[in-house]
């Protein structure tokens, strides 16, 4: 069995799981998510622990194990504490704005780009050149940052446009004489 799979995920207080019609619900303070058990595996509620085994010892029951306890767990976190993901602006007039559900990004181009922010990802500014999307769903916000980012990747020989905070930009030397 998976390392990751045999480590149990403990229920914040607050948080439950229920299982329904092959659905596993995670109920928390800040939402809900559901998502769909892959049936090479059972989950078992133990005392606030959630346990993932697998059925059989087949291949895909193996690799289903350790991926089900990871997306539990991040289910479990996300409606605990959240996910957020910071986004840098880098350049001259690069910056953001939040109009309702609305962002309107400044990149250099000839127009504004304006980016609807799917349901239940909520998103603020600071300093016009810092964006925070935040969120329930890992794969939700890291999907919408991706796609900010694709708008004006950076690049890198100034290393100009939208990156994540955490992202180190390799930079290549300019041409020499």
């Amino acid at each position: 069995m998976s390392r990751i799979a045999k480590k149990p995920v403990e229920l914040p207080q607050g948080v439950t799981l229920e299982q329904k019609n092959g659905e596993v619900i995670v109920k928390g303070p800040k939402g809900q998510l559901t998502m769909l058990a892959n049936p090479a595996v059972t989950i078992a509620n133990e005392d606030n622990n959630i346990t993932v085994r697998r059925v059989d010892d087949t291949k895909n029951a193996r690799a289903q194990s350790g991926t089900t306890r990871a997306l539990i767990a991040n289910m479990v976190h996300g409606v605990s504490q959240g996910w957020q993901r910071v986004l840098d602006f880098v350049g001259v007039g690069y910056k953001a704005e939040v109009q309702g559900n609305k962002l309107v990004l400044s990149l250099g181009f000839s127009h504004p780009v304006e980016y609807v922010l799917p349901e239940g990802i909520s998103a603020k500014v600071e300093k016009n050149t810092a964006l925070t999307l935040e969120g329930i769903d890992k794969q939700k916000v890291g999907m919408v940052a991706a796609e900010v980012r694709g708008f004006r990747p950076p690049e890198p020989y100034k290393g100009k446009g939208v990156k994540y905070r955490e992202e180190v930009i390799m930079r290549k030397e300019g041409k020499k004489k």
